[in-house]
């Protein structure tokens, strides 16, 4: 059974070190572990991925801290921005984001980096670091183990990624949600203090940055939007690009990508349940998030829309770019103008997923939404093709 304090002393064996640079990530730890074994019904299987995805968050805290009592100096490197991208999940955060990252005056948080921190990757061999070979054989092990995963969300090793770990590791993070049902940890994080998390994220950005720039960021996760107030703590200078879609369209893909990787997990069936519990995350976050929008001001954010995004990506970037006081150069146009040839929508295998099989529909997702849609101009008559991200 999964226990908070055999996984820290199992941390601690495999790295050989006992330093986590303080004790901030022990309540959301164990608070996670306890929800794991009560609420989420994990097989035994279930235990051991969730395990080695918690074992390997606290191994890498120990290796940073380490490089951090050799370096110190690290802490005094400036994080420019950071860009980061927000929005409701499948509303096309994932297709911007690997546009963004083409960009060669932006620095992103690579897939391999994200998993294994440490050593501080260099400049000179950040295309040929052995990382990314491991990277990209996990990656390959979990699409033939979970075919369904190229569709539903696909990733490579040298590609962008969600900054999720780096919350992660301070286990103050509402994606831990979309892996096992952990109710009552996901409603501890609704209302705990995030400042230690978002620290701690700027902490993990500096070491990345240290012998391999630029330091301009890009990064995305939605679930920043549960609390831009301590994002902007940590990022007094961060601006946004806000991405927009019918939510009628989002969350029945959200419902059916958290239903599959939780099987990975469990045999609990969650699908009477999900759909609620969703859409009032998700209603809450963006709530959270027009608050704070309304705060701080309009020259912070730039909207983007599903469908101009798709349909003329290197367009609707550069024009958000702008708004943001930022400039698309040539190279960076072109790369982004390859890579949406490349990949199409639905290159990868269409995402098929239906409302009603998560006990809601598109009117009751409405009339949820409305304070968002309304305020927006979300297009919320037409449907929008399936399968994007």
């Amino acid at each position: 059974m999964l226990e908070a304090t055999r996984l820290i002393e199992e941390a601690v064996t495999e790295t050989a070190l006992d330093d986590f640079g303080g004790d901030s990530f022990r309540p959301g730890l164990e608070l996670l572990v306890q929800a794991a074994v009560d609420e989420a019904e994990l097989t035994p299987l279930g235990q051991e991925i969730l395990g080695m995805r918690l074992r390997m968050l606290l191994a890498n805290r120990l290796r940073i801290e380490s490089v951090y009592r050799q370096y110190p100096a690290i802490d005094d490197e400036p994080v420019e921005g950071p860009l980061f991208i927000i929005g409701l999940p499948r509303t096309g955060t994932t297709a911007l984001s690997q546009l963004v990252s083409l960009d060669p005056q932006i620095r992103s948080l690579r897939l391999w980096e994200s998993s294994d921190p440490v050593p501080p990757p260099e400049k000179d061999a950040e295309d040929t670091d052995p990382r990314i070979a491991d990277a990209a054989r996990g990656l390959e092990a979990m699409y033939e183990t979970f075919p369904r995963m190229r569709s539903l969300h696909y990733q490579t090793a040298t590609g962008p990624t969600e900054c999720q770990d780096l919350l992660g590791m301070e286990f103050r993070t509402a994606h831990f949600d979309g892996m096992a049902h952990v109710p009552s940890y996901t409603a501890w994080v609704l209302d705990c203090d995030m400042v230690p998390a978002y620290r701690y994220h700027r902490r993990v950005l500096r070491l990345l940055q240290w012998h391999c720039g630029p330091r301009l960021w890009h990064l995305k996760t939605p679930v920043h939007m549960l609390d831009l107030d301590a994002l902007d703590a940590a990022y007094p200078d961060a601006r946004f690009l806000w991405t927009h879609r019918d939510p009628a369209e989002v969350l029945g893909s959200v419902c059916s990508l958290i239903a599959y990787v939780r099987s990975w997990v469990s045999d609990r069936d969650d699908a009477a349940e999900l759909g609620t519990q969703q859409v009032a995350l998700w209603s809450e976050a963006l709530h959270r998030a027009m608050v704070f929008r309304d705060k701080v001001g309009e020259d912070r954010f730039a909207d983007i829309a599903f469908a101009p995004l798709n349909a003329d990506p290197v367009t609707t970037v550069a024009t958000a770019y702008g708004q943001l006081g930022l400039e698309l150069s040539d190279e960076g146009a072109r790369r982004m103008a390859a890579w949406s040839t490349q990949n199409a929508q639905g290159s990868r295998g269409v995402h098929d997923y239906a409302l009603d099989d998560f006990a809601i529909t598109a009117d009751l997702v409405h009339d949820r939404f409305r304070f968002y849609t309304d305020h927006f101009g979300v297009d919320t008559d037409g449907p929008s093709p399936p399968g994007a991200t």
